[in-house]
């Protein structure tokens, strides 16, 4: 009896072990991957992986500004749920079955310098390269694919330290809640984060950010029914409009932005 005891305290033992170290390697993948998208310090608070189910579960992922900006904080993410394809990954494929994003804040900041933290963003910055260089050059194929992506986006900050002894705020309520299919690229993910962000909001136009840019970047690849907020400014509705008549493969359920 004693023996039996004693190998399930082992098997215990090496079970608790085993799953300790599947979080801290999964946890140092994710990582890995967050930062090489968007070059930017990322902390977790949390991350689990299932036992028994192929799921990851991430609390309060936070990614940082670079040093320049008066800011540390650019996107506060409370809850990340990803369900993975196990087979896939045995085979070097990253095939996530549903991803959902709660992004509770994005903080868009413009410093003393005129330096927007957006194009601190490595998927931004490669864009613009491939844009200059050659943009109707066919990128490189990725090993990930996302079939079901749920993004919600509940407010948008704008700081603006340009010229001024005190920054300016602005907040925007965006509340998004949308879904969106066959996602094949991180950057193009990243590309799509910023882009619903600063659909509904003036913040393209204060800032001179060109949406357009993340349109060429997304192409055909990705879609959403976008409409634009009644404080939208011209500027940003002719870039709106641009980006829903070439963002058509992938639209949210129903072809309907949902709302709460």
């Amino acid at each position: 009896m004693k023996k039996l005891f004693s190998i399930i305290i082992i098997i215990v033992v090496i079970l608790i072990a085993s799953i300790f170290t599947k979080n801290i390697i999964a946890k140092t993948v994710v990582s890995t991957g967050v930062r090489a998208v968007t070059g930017l310090k990322l902390d977790m608070k949390s991350f689990n992986i299932g036992v028994f189910r192929s799921a990851i579960d991430i609390n309060n992922l936070r990614l940082f500004n670079p040093r320049q900006f008066e800011d540390r904080l650019m996107i506060d993410i409370p809850e990340i749920y990803v369900d993975y394809d196990l087979g896939a990954l045995l085979t070097k494929k990253v095939h996530l079955e549903e991803v959902r994003l709660n992004l509770n804040e994005f903080i868009v900041v413009k410093n003393k310098e005129g330096e927007l933290n957006l194009d601190s963003l490595k998927a931004v910055k490669e864009q613009k390269e491939t844009a200059k260089k050659s943009p109707k050059k066919k990128t490189k194929t990725s090993n990930l694919q996302i079939d079901v992506l749920e993004l919600k986006i509940g407010r948008v900050i704008y700081k603006d330290y340009y010229n001024r002894a005190t920054p300016s705020v602005r907040e925007y309520k965006v509340n998004i809640n949308e879904r969106y299919e066959n996602i094949d690229d991180p950057k193009k993910l990243a590309n799509l984060i910023v882009l619903k962000a600063l659909m509904n909001t003036p913040i393209a136009n204060l800032t001179g950010f060109d949406l357009g840019l993340l349109d060429e970047g997304l192409g055909a690849t990705l879609g959403a029914a976008l409409k634009a907020g009644e404080t939208v400014t011209d500027t940003a509705k002719e870039a709106t409009e641009k980006v829903t008549d070439t963002l058509k493969s992938i639209l949210p359920f129903g072809g309907k932005e949902e709302r709460k």
